[in-house]
């Protein structure tokens, strides 16, 4: 899609981080914007911000569950009432959780599931038709570093975006022959304040990783700029930082070993070395408890 001049985005999880960037960044390419989040000051804050730009775009704020089977069903219609034509969906909206698997509650499994994967699949299913009837239509899914890569600490993370990695590359091939491009998006540490959003059951450790993503991420707005460009192009597979490109090349040429090496790499640069210590012992723990229940 090389032109974006007049084209209507839908961006969920607008309000905050890559979301936001990518709205600022899409409106510059003059593109019509129906924003999507569950913070309505956070979207009412940027759709204020665009008002002062002074550029005349059709803009609308939708505040949807993206997990919610009926309010994406309804979003999707209102954003079609809204607007004349929708030739872009970008979904982003997605939540991070850091704890070993045995520390992961069924409960937390399922709001991940239900917004991570439920909120790609919903946004997939019911703007579908909408961008079926225009000459050029886009969608941009957003997986992860963690959807090439599994890491300790991130198995229901890592599940989700594995998912939408694999509905991606399959869309790839069942779009092949229509009007519709799609873009999956692979980014590393970017600095959209997640990681003092993200659940665990450690929240040093958030903190501690927090405050490395502070000093050390890329800004969300050159994710944005990369994810824009990428549109532009038709690419098909974005990873963003070069952590990706290091992690997807591992696991091509090692796909076992490749992990651990990977995994120590990134606890040692996060400095948090004493996170695989405390992880072994819960581990250590569960198997003890496994067994005396056997005796």
């Amino acid at each position: 899609m090389r032109h974006l001049d007049g084209r209507t985005a839908v961006v969920t999880g607008a309000a905050n981080g890559i979301g936001r960037a990518l709205a600022v960044a899409l409106h510059r390419k003059g593109c019509h914007l129906a924003l999507v989040d569950v913070d309505s000051p956070g979207l009412t804050a940027l759709r204020n911000q665009f008002e002062v730009g002074g550029l005349h775009r059709r803009i609308t704020t939708h505040v949807a569950d993206v997990g919610d089977r009926q309010s994406m069903r309804a979003l999707a219609d209102e954003v079609a009432g809204a607007h004349d034509a929708i030739h872009l969906l970008i979904n982003n909206a997605g939540i991070g959780h850091e704890a070993a698997f045995p520390q992961t509650s069924l409960d937390d499994w399922e709001r991940l599931l239900r917004v991570n994967v439920w909120g790609v699949i919903h946004g997939c299913h019911f703007f579908m038709p909408h961008l079926a009837k225009v000459d050029r239509a886009h969608i941009v899914n957003m997986s992860s570093l963690f959807g090439l890569i599994g890491m300790p600490g991130q198995s229901a993370y890592s599940t989700t975006k594995f998912a939408i990695r694999g509905l991606s590359e399959s869309l790839w091939e069942e779009l092949r022959a229509t009007t519709v491009g799609l873009t999956v998006v692979h980014p590393a540490a970017v600095a959209t304040g997640i990681m003092t959003r993200t659940t665990g059951d450690d929240p040093e450790l958030l903190a501690r990783v927090a405050r490395w993503y502070e000093q050390h991420a890329i800004a969300p707005e050159r994710a944005a700029a990369r994810i824009v460009h990428a549109i532009e192009r038709g690419t098909p597979r974005l990873l963003i930082g070069p952590e990706t490109g290091l992690a997807d090349r591992l696991k091509r040429w090692m796909p076992v070993v490749g992990n651990k090496l990977f995994s120590d790499l990134v606890i040692r640069v996060l400095d948090v070395e004493d996170m695989r210590a405390t992880r072994s012992e819960q581990w250590r723990q569960t198997m003890v408890e496994g067994r005396k229940g056997r005796e």
